[in-house]
């Protein structure tokens, strides 16, 4: 059995959302009230589309993306996959084609996860459709963990099996046949183990 699992990285193993918000609040920036339920920028912020794009690229490739808190429980348990049940992970990430983000993103991983835990990383440009990067997992029958329903259900039409990460922004959404949402990295692992051990 290839015992590999493909991860997005924001929102799924690092707490972009809160790092970023922070910081625009440092720029002057401030929220809408329950802004946490819009995954858009714009509308969470109340700014054009195009301002919040150059926001998240000005972001994404400052010194900030290398520091990063880990996304509740994904530091435990994805180290546990990997550590005790022999599980690699692939990464997958819109985050910039800046090679200096590619660096501190892949410093952010090690340093929380462990040197050995993820064998691949792939980066994006910033907001990037993850088609030709799943493509290549095409029919694998890898897990496919994410947060934004879209880049699931892409995987899901690959022939990948999706896991939703829920957030405020998706929390509504329905989940089709294939897909399966959680709060918790614990609930992939217990997942993960019991279709093994079927």
């Amino acid at each position: 059995m290839n015992k590999i699992i493909l991860t997005d990285c924001d929102g799924v193993l690092l707490n972009w959302e809160f790092a970023f918000c922070t910081w625009m609040e440092q720029h002057g920036y401030t929220q809408i009230e329950n802004g946490n339920h819009y995954y858009d920028i714009g509308e969470r912020f109340g700014i054009s589309k195009d301002e919040a794009k150059a926001k998240c690229k000005i972001f994404n490739e400052s010194a900030a993306i290398g520091f990063l808190p880990s996304l509740r429980d994904a530091m435990y348990y994805v180290k546990r996959l990997h550590e005790e049940h022999g599980y690699e992970f692939h990464c997958i990430t819109s985050l910039s084609l800046d090679p200096s983000a590619y660096k501190l993103r892949k410093m952010n991983l090690e340093k929380l996860f462990g040197p050995t835990a993820f064998t691949r990383l792939v980066c994006l440009d910033t907001g990037a459709d993850k088609d030709e990067a799943l493509d290549e997992y095409a029919d694998t029958g890898y897990y496919w963990i994410e947060d934004k329903m879209s880049n699931a259900f892409l995987g899901l039409q690959y022939g990948l099996k999706p896991i939703l990460i829920e957030h405020g922004f998706n929390m509504k959404e329905s989940i089709p046949v294939g897909m399966k949402k959680v709060v918790k990295w614990k609930e992939i692992y217990e997942h993960i183990l019991g279709k093994e051990n079927e």
